[in-house]
């Protein structure tokens, strides 16, 4: 999937609304991911790593 030009620098974004990752590098749901994307709804992670996802209370979502 191509990373929406917004977030084009990081691999991990989350729903702040569900508390759910996703791996941008994955292939989910284009709809699901702009769909976040234009809520504004939008948390990355420092570092930008599935572990420091989990840390801050977010599943990682299944493609």
């Amino acid at each position: 999937m191509d990373r929406p030009k917004a977030y084009a620098e990081h691999r991990f974004i989350g729903d702040k609304r569900t508390q759910i990752a996703y791996d941008l590098d994955e292939d989910h749901d284009h709809d699901v991911i702009n769909a976040l994307v234009e809520s504004e709804k939008v948390a990355t992670f420092g570092p930008d790593t599935a572990a420091e996802a989990r840390n801050r209370g977010y599943r990682i979502a299944k493609p």
